[in-house]
């Protein structure tokens, strides 16, 4: 798992004159991470974290839900902060204060001394894969992993900090690099405005990617082997918000196919039949994240025993 960690400070009702704010861990690599190890999937995260209060915060979630942190940077450079508001669906707005914070400062030799020895998979996307100086080095990273672990990428995209035209002059080069691709439908809107979801995944398949998974919200999921599709639907929850469901979808994604033993190396193995089961279960992943507030996705005892 590789990307950022954003301390996600959501708006609280205040005395008059007052804003309250409650600061949760977030940050959409961090989910994913969270989510991985909670379900019990060996999980490294490469994360630079700040030696500030929200740096602290984040190294506390992260080591309780068994994430190894021995491969991240103590950063000089102040954490991300995002403002969080929800609206009468749950969902979040967000605004970023994320100008020379630690996230984003990657340097070659941080991740030239990685060992990636037995490592299945690894994951990225999100602010980290595009803004600079660092989104380069980790798309050099990948071009390193993918000799022998599986590539998964969520561009994740934020349009109030990084333009859409940067994803959309870059996203051919991560399918290239990658062998899933996990966009959400907002994603899909900004990418590739009016187009057909079937049409942008056979796209981005001519681009190299072998397994695309668009989730559609309360529609469900879209899966896409090699052209071949299934749609999976959304599992009913009471929604108290949405925020880091995206991301705990991604960690049930890989958890599974980890589980199954298909993830490592260019996802030759998976048949359609078994993505739309590794859909299913992240799906339900996903559902029990939003019905708790913040992202908090689930421990395995909250979900039916993988065989």
């Amino acid at each position: 798992m590789l990307g950022e960690c954003v301390a996600d400070a959501f708006v609280q009702p205040g005395a008059p004159g007052e804003l309250g704010l409650r600061v949760l861990p977030g940050g959409g690599p961090a989910n994913t991470a969270t989510a991985l190890a909670r379900l019990g999937t060996r999980t490294r995260l490469l994360a630079r974290l700040s030696t500030d209060p929200f740096g602290a915060l984040f190294r506390e979630r992260l080591t309780a839900a068994g994430v190894d942190l021995a491969d991240c940077p103590a950063a000089a450079e102040p954490s991300t902060l995002a403002i969080a508001a929800l609206d009468p669906q749950g969902r979040a707005g967000y605004s970023f204060h994320a100008e020379g914070t630690a996230d984003w400062q990657w340097q070659p030799s941080e991740l030239a001394a990685v060992d990636l020895t037995g490592t299945h998979a690894v994951h990225t996307g999100s602010l980290a894969l595009v803004r600079a100086p660092g989104g380069q080095v980790v798309e050099e990273f990948l071009a390193r992993a993918g000799a022998h672990a599986t590539i998964s990428i969520d561009p994740n995209l934020r349009p109030l900090l990084v333009d859409p035209e940067r994803y959309r002059e870059r996203i051919a080069r991560w399918c290239a690099l990658a062998d899933v691709l996990r966009l959400s439908a907002d994603d899909l809107a900004l990418l590739s405005p009016g187009t057909d979801p079937e049409q942008a995944c056979d796209t981005w398949h001519m681009q190299g990617v072998r397994l695309v998974v668009l989730t559609l919200g309360e529609d469900g999921a879209l899966a896409s082997l090699d052209g071949e599709r299934v749609r999976v639907p959304a599992v009913r929850t009471r929604v108290v918000d949405t925020v880091g469901a995206g991301d705990a979808f991604t960690g049930g994604l890989l958890h599974h196919l980890e589980r199954r033993g298909l993830l490592g190396g260019r996802l030759t193995g998976p048949t359609l039949d078994q993505v739309a089961e590794a859909c299913r279960f992240a799906a339900a992943v996903a559902a029990l994240t939003c019905a708790v507030a913040g992202a908090e996705p689930p421990g395995a005892d909250q979900l039916p025993p993988l065989d």
